[in-house]
């Protein structure tokens, strides 16, 4: 059953990237980021609209040339997702992508030149209703700063985050939002913890440049999940070196796990042993892969045995209690009828649909309700 999560969120400033209201006790919004040659529109297009099926609330898209830029006004004519376009150096491509219709500029404002440039930037980003994102990374500090503390550490990051944020509050612009990402897990928690008490623009979490899929993952849940178990962060990109589809389903499974968003399946599995009634690892392969588009939220439990079976599966939307000859099914939380290992991954996905379905069809009729009321 789903339950309210016990996290206190930080207060903090709303801003709203096309729109997905970014902060301000909104939901926690996943990112991505495409790795597609951004000139290569059908390419880049095929790969937004997979990241966007998979869950992604917002899309950044790498935007180095002029030629990029206007490869991204024809990008964006043809997807739905928020697109954020990621700009160094050259203001005059923040100033075109803009008129092309971005919903976001993710600049270090310290790295686009003169005060007169920063100013043409941001005169566009209020003319539109444009925000910022300022992204600091610790690879990429200021060479004084470097100078100043002879390595990248927290007060590296923060006192770099808040010179950014010094010049755009001396041009009265606070439509943004802020990173301070680094790969290494310490110093980015201490980072954002420091900058969270200092700020009250909305906080874009990262562990930047993770690495593969498995370590990765590994490292951005502990330091995205300390992070927002501290009620710090507002939107978050887990960073893979993988299919950054992979990015957008470990970024839901983090926010499912704090119980901070639901979307889809939550599966309770067990890791299987002897006990085993089924073969619970290639049930629970072949329903992950076969109920991907479901995205009404249910607690399903799969457990092969009889020890831990029927308590999960009293506490699950959908539980599967493994036993002998048959396994019992519970639906909500109540006994409801028996499986055989024949047929079981039919018969489970089969009963699955089925109810988040009905699930879906309540949700709507209340909705429906609520509003002519």
């Amino acid at each position: 059953m789903q339950f309210e999560s016990p996290i206190v969120r930080r207060v903090s400033r709303q801003i709203m990237v096309g729109n997905v209201p970014v902060g301000g006790g909104a939901p926690i919004s996943v990112q991505s980021m495409t790795n597609t040659e951004t000139c290569d529109v059908a390419a880049t297009v095929d790969q937004i609209q997979r990241l966007e099926k998979a869950g992604a609330d917002i899309v950044r898209v790498s935007v180095p040339s002029m030629d990029a830029a206007e490869a991204f006004g024809e990008i964006k004519k043809l997807v739905n997702v928020p697109l954020v376009a990621d700009i160094h150096f050259d203001y005059r491509i923040a100033l075109r992508v803009a008129d092309l219709g971005v919903d976001c500029l993710r600049i270090n404002p310290g790295n686009i030149g003169r005060e007169h440039r920063i100013r043409a930037v941001v005169d566009k980003a209020r003319d539109l209703n444009i925000p910022i994102r300022i992204g600091v990374n610790a690879g990429s500090l200021e060479k004084d700063l470097q100078k100043k503390y002879g390595e990248p550490t927290p007060d590296a990051l923060v006192e770099s985050a808040l010179r950014h944020v010094d010049i755009l509050d001396s041009l009265d612009f606070q439509n943004f939002k802020v990173s301070v990402k680094a790969s290494d897990i310490f110093m980015a928690t201490a980072a954002y913890r420091k900058l969270a008490a200092q700020i009250d623009q909305p906080l874009h979490l990262g562990i930047t440049e993770a690495g593969g899929l498995r370590a990765g993952t590994v490292k951005s849940a502990i330091g995205l999940g300390a992070l927002l178990l501290d009620g710090i962060g507002d939107t978050l990109r887990v960073s893979l070196a993988a299919d950054p589809v992979e990015e957008v389903k470990v970024g839901w499974d983090l926010l499912k796990s704090l119980r901070l968003r639901t979307k889809g399946i939550n599966f309770i599995a067990c890791p299987s042993c002897s006990r085993q009634n089924f073969d619970v690892v290639k049930t629970m392969n072949e329903l992950e892969t076969r109920l991907e588009d479901i995205t009404t939220p249910l607690d399903v439990a799969v457990i092969g045995c009889i020890v831990n079976g029927p308590g999960e599966a009293k506490e699950a939307d959908i539980g599967l209690a493994g036993g002998t000859p048959s396994h019992a099914i519970y639906v909500d939380g109540q006994p409801d009828r028996k499986f055989k290992n024949d047929n079981l991954v039919d018969d489970l996905e089969k009963l699955i649909r089925e109810k988040a379905a009905a699930k879906a069809a309540q949700e709507a009729s209340i909705i429906a309700r609520e509003t002519t009321e």
